[in-house]
């Protein structure tokens, strides 16, 4: 029923703008194709900050992962995310998997993917801010000042535990009597499961150095993929507004998490291009740089992602990270690779 409404939708959509959209197909053969490569170089650079995030916090928890390995599995996760039905969480699953592999426990590995999202988030919201404030968005600096306020102090609250989880054993503890109480069990069930994931917890040292690095990273992905979008509109011939452009960036990201379609397929290009058309681009060459934006940043990065897939882990798949330590120093089977990887 919902397919079908949006069929009819689109065919109405598509009814109405055929002309822009004949426009938009013929500006492609004439792209400049400098500015194509541009935006393929912004995409690449994109995807090599995932891999930093990665290996700073893993590094914070002693675990040292390859560049090429770390860049692999995200170029791989990201394949499984924008292509697949449910791909967000075969990707995390995949990250998680590969995590355990090289080496890091289960905390630390479910650690790291949720200090990496947060740090994403913030640096896409500081983005969407920034562009906002560009556009003039003034009449309320205070609402501005505290929402950076905020991201802050999540940020800094975040390493805090990292760096001293000690500093919330005795909320855990607090928190498990009170549901032991409403079940009816002991107070202290529970506590030495919550006390040992806290103990794998204190392998992560991370510092204020290694958040700011982490961070600086984060928002790099993101200017880069800004970077990506808007050399796809010079080479479409458009000539948007810095500020416009990020904001229309910023809210075709945060409706493409809605995992409606893989890829936020239709959902993206629905913002996307009235965004354009806001910062200063006409109906067709918005179009134009549209379709050259999302053929580099998901189906070509996306095109990467499956090759790497199927040459470097797909003879992975018997691999189990959480086999006894005496069957991966086993050299007659496949279970070495679970050892932790070193950069030379």
């Amino acid at each position: 029923m919902i397919i079908g409404i949006a069929v009819v939708v689109l065919a109405a959509e598509v009814t109405l703008v055929w002309d822009q959209l004949a426009k938009a197909f013929h500006s492609l053969y004439a792209a400049k194709w400098l500015w194509v490569l541009a935006a393929v170089g912004a995409a690449l650079a994109s995807m090599h900050s995932f891999a930093q995030i990665q290996r700073t916090l893993l590094k914070s928890a002693g675990v040292e992962v390859k560049q090429w390995r770390s860049e692999a599995a995200f170029y791989a996760g990201n394949a499984l995310s924008t292509t697949m039905p449910g791909g967000p969480v075969l990707s995390a699953t995949f990250i998680y998997r590969q995590q355990r592999i090289w080496g890091a426990s289960p905390v630390v590995a479910s650690w790291q993917l949720v200090m990496s999202g947060v740090l994403q988030a913030v640096g896409l919201a500081l983005l969407g801010l920034g562009g906002a404030f560009l556009l003039g968005a003034t009449k309320n600096p205070l609402s501005l000042i505290f929402t950076l306020g905020g991201f802050i102090a999540l940020l800094l609250l975040a390493q805090a535990v990292a760096s001293r989880p000690d500093l919330i054993d005795g909320i855990g503890v607090k928190v498990l009597s009170w549901v032991n109480s409403l079940r009816g069990k002991p107070a202290d069930t529970g506590v030495d499961t919550w006390r040992e994931h806290l103990q794998q917890l204190e392998s992560v040292s991370l510092s204020r150095r290694d958040l700011t690095v982490a961070f600086s990273w984060s928002l790099f992905n993101w200017i880069a993929d800004v970077a990506c979008l808007a050399f796809a509109a010079y080479a479409a011939g458009g000539k948007p507004s810095l500020a416009g452009l990020t904001v229309a960036y910023a809210a075709a990201r945060a409706v493409g998490t809605i995992p409606l379609m893989p890829g936020g397929l239709l959902v993206v290009e629905a913002v996307l291009v009235p965004g354009l058309v806001s910062s200063g681009m006409t109906l067709a060459s918005a179009i134009s740089a549209m379709l050259i934006y999302r053929l580099i940043s998901w189906i070509f990065i996306a095109a990467i992602g499956w090759v790497v897939f199927f040459f470097v882990f797909r003879t992975e798949k018997d691999i189990d990270p959480d086999a006894p330590i005496a069957d991966a120093a086993d050299p007659s089977g496949p279970a070495t690779d679970a050892e932790p990887k070193h950069d030379p």
